[in-house]
């Protein structure tokens, strides 16, 4: 019996032992100007060089778990006025220390740092373009393809989970949601992304079968990483442009359920238990410039030809009327009068039926 006791305390001390090393033996990771080792916290920058126009730069931190385990991704102001994701990125950075993280967690706090000091809602100032739809991007291209060519072959490629943390332009209305991507190509990313949505804990989500196919032309974060085997989701939280208090703390709670689910935290895993899938969903468009008139709020319920809003003329002539349709839910709408030609004004999604 002695015997036996002795064995087993000699096999546990190795299995202890081999960790140890293990853990010890996992390299450093150095991203931009950030290096970490095992159970450490860095901070720095991806340096974007001048190109055809100027450079920019994206802070960044990693956080290395003390123990080997997945390395996950957080991508915070793609556009540069949602804000709440950026904050919450703040507040994650300190609350976790990574002596307790298996694997290795990077936080990129502000992509899209020229539109974010710009205050600019969907473009750069720079070059006039959305950063989430020139993925994976150019090495020698303008300064939004240039930050998606360092995001993608710096952050994507070294991930293997990624969260694309989106919210509420400065001029949209939006109620929570979540993207998940459901294209048929590989079915370990589009099981594990399904869960990945159901562990952040948004009960609404956007069933997305429409993202393009070639990762040379992925066009979205999200997208970028699914197209190379890389479970991921876009999430939706916040609204307006605005560091309001209770997303900031949903979008912090759902980086630690991802946490859980993935393993790399200790804790109970959740998912949300009865989620609202949307199949169908629609972005509705101005085809005037002139002042906008929303006539619904983010989360209604509307019925097909419902009245959404108006667009005027800048003297207050009556020039459209946008009506849903379809039946559904107002994902998000905007709630702010400024209205180019082309640009949203709303989006439905539809729940599925069961």
């Amino acid at each position: 019996m002695a015997r036996s006791l002795y064995c087993l305390a000699a096999a546990v001390g190795h299995l202890a032992l081999t960790a140890a090393v293990s853990a010890a033996q996992q390299p450093a990771l150095t991203i931009g100007s950030a290096t970490a080792g095992p159970g450490q916290t860095a901070s720095g920058f991806i340096e974007v060089p001048e190109g055809v126009d100027r450079g920019t730069r994206i802070p960044i931190t990693i956080l290395r778990g003390a123990a080997p385990g997945p390395t996950l991704a957080l991508i915070a102001g793609t556009h540069g006025s949602e804000v709440a994701p950026i904050i919450a990125l703040q507040r994650v950075r300190t609350m976790i220390d990574p002596k307790e993280l298996k694997g290795t967690l990077i936080l990129v706090h502000i992509a899209n740092l020229p539109s974010f000091l710009g205050r600019t809602i969907y473009y750069s100032p720079i070059d006039g373009k959305n950063l989430n739809r020139v993925y994976p991007g150019k090495r020698d291209g303008t300064v939004s393809e240039r930050i998606a060519y360092a995001i993608t072959t710096q952050v994507i490629e070294r991930a293997d989970y990624l969260v694309d943390m989106h919210a509420g332009d400065g001029n949209e209305s939006l109620r929570t949601y979540t993207y998940w991507n459901k294209l048929g190509l590989d079915p370990r990313a589009d099981s594990l992304g399904r869960d990945m949505a159901l562990a952040w804990g948004h009960d609404h989500i956007v069933i997305d079968t429409s993202r393009p196919r070639d990762p040379a032309a992925s066009v979205y974060t999200q997208n970028t990483a699914h197209l190379r085997g890389k479970p991921a989701i876009t999430t939706e939280t916040g609204y307006l442009g605005i560091p309001a208090e209770d997303m900031i703390r949903k979008n912090v709670e759902g980086v630690f359920r991802l946490l859980r689910y993935l393993k790399m935290l200790p804790g109970e895993v959740q998912l949300v238990e009865h989620p609202i899938w949307i199949d169908r969903t629609e972005v509705l468009r101005s085809s005037h410039t002139g002042i906008w008139y929303p006539m619904v709020e983010r989360g209604h319920a509307v019925q097909e030809g419902t009245l959404i809003g108006y667009v005027t003329d800048f003297f207050g002539n009556k020039l459209e009327e946008i009506r849903a349709p379809f039946g559904g839910i107002v994902m998000y709408v905007v709630a702010t009068p400024a209205m180019s030609s082309g640009e949203p004004v709303a989006m439905i999604g539809r729940p599925q039926l069961k």
